[in-house]
């Protein structure tokens, strides 16, 4: 194995696994459409920028779209800026030979054209600050991305989790630009990520059947510290706060799109193979969606009152 794993349990279970791995991967080549990013560019809008080529100068009145569109359009793609960092995690875990490599290799090449075409289109288009939005890449990816948890159990349940979160953050963002353009390149992204989100899933649903305690641990725990990959780009907390406002990606959509659908696919609730341990993982699951629910619902009573309080600073910055 050319995965870094020295536990015995968790090279059985990539073993184990491994025939769900060829089906699953023959059934997301058979369902995967080819699609060329730059078809989805809109290039006759672009110029050259000042720099060797003495372009024009880029200024803040060619930004496009709300401030809010542009803040998530900037995250998704710092997001997939790290790509680097999300190949080296998964391909520890996962390892790099027989099926689970060519997944590895498959997924990578595929996540590898999202990054790719939304840098494209800001640039094409002149959305953003094409300097700010380079130096924020290269601060995102020094810092690089670490798993909240290591082993295969664990990375699985949480790229089960994120990989439709970003789907949705995707989807939104297009909508929110109000640009059918963007929306057409958000949406095609978003369609890969709900198929890599189908293979991680169906890989989590059979390892239900073969360690369901253990399974039911790590879900559990990838629920309880779950956090967006993007969560180390500069000033973060803010931007998901704004995000969350605007309703691109809130707490509720959280819950109610993302955990609930894939939980229920799992059938969580429903599983009578557990043992104490694995009892005892599904009540603190429980627990953590009523608080998440109760969460939610807090943030939706307050959310008119953070817009307006978002509103006010966002004024009183353009001001200074």
């Amino acid at each position: 194995m050319t995965a870094l794993i020295d536990n015995v349990s968790e090279q059985r279970l990539l073993m184990d696994l491994e025939p769900v791995v060829e089906v699953e991967l023959n059934r997301h080549l058979a369902h995967a459409k080819e699609w060329f990013p730059h078809e989805y560019i809109p290039w006759s809008e672009g110029e050259d920028f000042a720099g060797p080529l003495a372009g024009k100068e880029w200024t803040p009145e060619q930004q496009c779209f709300s401030e809010v569109a542009r803040t998530s359009l900037i995250v998704n793609l710092l997001t997939e800026d790290n790509l680097p960092s999300y190949h080296h995690e998964i391909a520890t875990f996962l390892g790099l030979d027989g099926p689970w490599g060519h997944w590895v290799g498959r997924w990578t090449a595929e996540e590898g054209r999202h990054g790719m075409a939304i840098r494209d289109y800001l640039l094409v288009t002149r959305a953003v600050d094409p300097v700010a939005l380079e130096r924020a890449r290269m601060v995102h990816m020094t810092e690089g991305f670490r798993a909240i948890h290591s082993g295969v159990l664990a990375g699985l349940s949480y790229v089960s989790f994120q990989e439709l979160a970003t789907r949705v953050s995707h989807r939104n963002t297009g909508i929110a630009t109000g640009d059918p353009v963007a929306e057409q390149l958000l949406a095609r992204i978003a369609l890969d990520e709900n198929l890599h989100m189908i293979f991680y899933r169906n890989l989590m649903s059979a390892a239900f059947d073969i360690t369901p305690d253990a399974t039911m641990r790590a879900v559990t725990e990838s629920v309880r510290d779950f956090a967006m990959p993007g969560n180390g780009i500069e000033g973060f907390t803010r931007k998901a706060v704004e995000i969350a406002v605007a309703g691109i990606y809130d707490l509720r959509q959280h819950k109610d799109e993302v955990l609930m659908p894939i939980l229920r696919k799992w059938r969580v609730f429903e599983r009578t193979d557990l043992g104490p341990e694995g009892e005892q993982a599904r009540t603190e699951l429980a627990a953590l969606l009523a608080d998440i629910e109760a969460s939610a619902t807090r943030f939706e009573d307050r959310r008119e009152a953070l817009r307006a309080r978002l509103a006010d600073a966002f004024v009183v910055a353009k001001k200074t």
